[in-house]
């Protein structure tokens, strides 16, 4: 695979460049991926706020997130 990196004047990583066949492979992996960058409907945003408002009230039920993966691998 040719992996090209595009940068801007300063040197900083601005943009990836990949062949059509690697991008295809992809999409074939994760066929959702040209939406990722949609808009999450308004169901959806108004759930997160209610949870994030939740957590931010009272966050001694929030845990991290390595605990979840321990316990899965057992």
């Amino acid at each position: 695979m040719s992996i090209q990196y595009l940068s801007n004047e300063k040197g900083k990583i601005t943009a990836v460049q990949l062949p059509i066949k690697e991008w295809e492979r992809i999409k074939k992996q994760y066929p959702d991926i040209e939406n990722i960058d949609a808009e999450l409907p308004d169901w959806q945003k108004s759930m997160l706020d209610k949870r994030l408002d939740a957590i931010a009230k009272d966050n001694t039920k929030v845990h991290p997130i390595e605990g979840l993966l321990t316990e899965l691998d057992r």
